[in-house]
């Protein structure tokens, strides 16, 4: 059932909440959902499922300005969602995460991390896209987002064009972690296709490198594409939420 709990700006949040057994309370998994996405997904309901199966508790939850959230896109921003995400897992009493994170969210994922410290358990990154505001875009489009203009890009998934705010890009850039290193010490599982359109496998790569765990492992799909949505894929992630569980 969609619930939905008022941030302090009186927008209205989204999210489905599945309990865990209280007898063995273990950390929730938290899907975070890719760019324009949200947990209608494929891979958001997969790991819903899952978590039902296994008697594991799970959130799923719409960024504001997206899905049935409130608010309007072009003012969102990784580190607005970054807070609206705290404050929903303390509303929820949530204490323990597994933060999984598609594409853009594999990146609010990592500045969670940070934010959250000691509360989360691990890591799962599908298709991890961390500061694609930097490597994402060229020159010129940099150049039309300094002017605080809307940039627009075909859409493989759909009729419209994606839009990117000036507003969103500016605060990406002010969360860029590739550089600097990421302040994480617990286990990492990154899951990325070699047939990806979209992000580069080898951000992957520079992602593991970044991250100061040293329990961080990199699972390469050769033919695997950005959505990592067909049944072998996602098998391939409920696979590592188990072993995570185990571990």
């Amino acid at each position: 059932m969609i619930q939905h709990f008022t941030l302090p700006s009186g927008e209205r949040m989204a999210y489905r909440f599945l309990p865990g057994p209280k007898s063995e309370p273990g950390p929730v998994i938290v899907f975070l959902p890719g760019y324009m996405s949200d947990m209608s997904g494929g891979k958001a309901q997969a790991v819903l499922r899952y978590a039902e199966a296994r008697g594991r508790a799970c959130l799923l939850l719409d960024y504001t300005g997206l899905g049935q959230s409130e608010g309007a896109f072009a003012e969102k921003s990784l580190p607005l969602w970054r807070e609206e995400v705290i404050a929903l897992l303390d509303m929820l009493g949530i204490e323990r995460v597994i933060l999984v994170g598609s594409s853009m969210g594999g990146w609010l994922m990592l500045l969670l991390a940070e934010a959250l410290g000691g509360r989360v358990a691990a890591l799962v990154g599908l298709a991890p896209a961390p500061d694609f505001t930097e490597w994402g875009f060229d020159t010129a489009q940099k150049a039309v987002f300094a002017r605080g203009e809307t940039v627009y890009e075909d859409n493989p998934y759909g009729p419209e064009p994606t839009p990117t705010y000036a507003k969103f890009w500016a605060a990406g850039m002010e969360c860029l972690l590739l550089a600097r290193g990421v302040a994480f010490d617990g286990p990492v599982r990154l899951i990325h296709g070699q047939a990806d359109r979209d992000v580069p496998w080898d951000i992957s790569i520079r992602l593991a490198a970044a991250l100061r765990s040293a329990d961080v492992q990199v699972h390469l799909i050769k033919d695997g594409d950005h959505r990592l949505s067909r049944p072998a894929d996602i098998a391939v992630l409920l696979g590592q939420l188990d072993a995570l569980s185990e571990a």
